[in-house]
């Protein structure tokens, strides 16, 4: 069974049980607050051995954006992979961002953002929102997403609109659930994703 017939299951579980699903929504949790990782917090394992072994996670690369913000500023945007489906009634989304993020403030204040999924031949594309301090969307083509107004990157092969729903505390990084407004593929087909493993990017193949 996929992962969207356990959630269909779940679903029809919950119904069946009387608890809330579609029928109610869901209600925001208030921002938690920020802290520092205390030292007993910390577990006993080296921070290069934990990024090697779990860079044999092949992920999907995304670009999470935001619209331009009143006062002059620019639209933002920057490269993730730590990027997830979480639930399918209703639906949310979820990406962890670093809490020294300078370009999460603002996607916080905008209240909105748009997951753009590359393509397998997108790896440049992506290199330019993962550098900090430049304009990253210099010469990028891109359009409003349907609902939030956030940029919608052109090749992309796919884009979640959404609005933020809840945010949480998970160690050094801060991890957002969004609930889905809109949402699409690009109209000549699915084609291949970009991949990040071991460092490097890639794709499928036969």
């Amino acid at each position: 069974m996929g992962h969207a017939g356990m959630a269909a299951t779940v679903v029809r579980y919950l119904r069946s049980v009387g608890a809330p699903t579609a029928a109610r929504a869901v209600d925001a949790l208030p921002r938690p607050e920020l802290r520092a990782v205390r030292d007993d917090e910390r577990a006993p394992v080296d921070a290069a051995e934990f990024r090697r072994v779990l860079g044999n996670f092949a992920t999907g690369v995304t670009v999470i954006t935001a619209p331009a913000a009143e006062g002059g500023e620019g639209p933002v945007g920057f490269a993730c992979q730590s990027f997830s489906s979480l639930s399918l009634d209703p639906p949310l989304v979820a990406f962890m961002v670093a809490r020294t993020s300078t370009t999460w403030p603002r996607i916080a204040r905008a209240g909105v953002f748009c997951v753009n999924i590359l393509g397998a031949q997108q790896g440049e594309l992506c290199r330019g929102f993962a550098v900090s301090g430049a304009d990253k969307f210099a010469g990028v083509a891109y359009g409003p997403s349907p609902a939030s107004g956030s940029p919608r990157l052109s090749g992309t092969l796919a884009w979640i609109d959404c609005t933020i729903q809840a945010v949480h505390t998970g160690g050094d990084h801060l991890i957002v659930v969004g609930r889905v407004d809109a949402l699409g593929t690009v109209d000549d087909g699915p084609g291949d994703p970009l991949l990040f493993h071991r460092g490097r990017f890639g794709r499928l193949s036969d």
